[in-house]
């Protein structure tokens, strides 16, 4: 028997890299095709970032694809629409590339706001996947749904105020926009780690804490003090929009990729009535 395996935590094995590139990803391309169409994005800016949402997204799911041993099981994933959140998550991905398309094609707002919402329904399976996954305690509490999810908007908004910089300086409602989200992430961080403080590994928890600490200082704090910049100093505002979008991607991609390929250890054994020879 492998001496990993026993009542002690072992760090699984399951889920690398190219797992995480599938939350990575895809998170960052469903907030990016959010944040174009709750901001009014038209013309090219609203085509460059369907069409960039969309590669994400697609990035992330050929990640998963080449993560399993054989790829031909991915089609057995169809089949399963009322008990996994894969198959919902898939669902979803081919609604939002069908209206992403058409949006891009047409350059329509209203069939990018569709997209948009099909978006955000893929961002939540992807916190449910995660979720679902029992035997691990730093992914099965509920509140990792919502860091998750917010997790994507950020990053989505970042990418889109760091896309919108080549064709203009951003709109005041997208860096409000943006400002929210960076919020919504780290009250979310909060929670979360408040809730996996007991029950977790020790070693999963340095993890979590190290990738957390980034996570508020370079990809919240940093850039909220570069939005600042934005609305007071307008000659800069351009290149500290840019920071600050990029600082936000950063740091939601090194949080997620920590989170599934660091801190993922299973809780053990646990034999709470061991069985003594001559008693029933």
């Amino acid at each position: 028997m492998n001496d990993k395996f026993g009542p002690n935590p072992w760090h699984q094995t399951n889920w690398d890299f190219r797992a995480a590139f599938n939350f990575i990803f895809g998170g960052a391309g469903a907030g990016l095709l959010a944040a174009a169409a709750l901001a009014g994005a038209s013309g090219m800016v609203l085509r460059a970032a369907i069409l960039l949402g969309l590669a994400l997204i697609g990035a992330g799911l050929i990640s998963v694809w080449f993560e399993i041993g054989r790829p031909l099981r991915a089609m057995n994933v169809g089949f399963n629409p009322f008990t996994s959140w894969m198959t919902r998550e898939s669902f979803a991905a081919g609604l939002v590339f069908v209206l992403g398309l058409a949006a891009a094609w047409l350059a329509s707002q209203p069939l990018a706001l569709a997209a948009a919402l099909g978006a955000l329904v893929f961002a939540y399976c992807q916190g449910r996947i995660l979720q679902a996954a029992k035997g691990i305690p730093a992914w099965r509490v509920p509140p990792l749904i919502w860091l998750i999810f917010t997790t994507a908007l950020a990053e989505g908004a970042g990418l889109f105020v760091a896309l919108s910089v080549l064709f203009a300086e951003p709109a005041r409602s997208l860096l409000g926009y943006f400002s929210l989200a960076l919020i919504a992430r780290v009250l979310a961080w909060s929670i979360y780690r408040g809730s996996v403080a007991k029950g977790t590994v020790r070693a999963a928890l340095a993890i979590l804490e190290r990738a957390g600490k980034i996570l508020v200082q370079f990809g919240t704090i940093a850039p909220l003090a570069l939005l600042l910049v934005c609305w007071f100093a307008p000659d800069f505002a351009r290149i500290a929009a840019l920071l600050a979008g990029v600082a936000a991607l950063a740091a939601g991609w090194q949080f997620k990729f920590a989170l599934i390929t660091r801190a993922a250890y299973n809780q053990g054994f646990a034999l709470p009535h061991l069985p003594v020879r001559g008693t029933r």
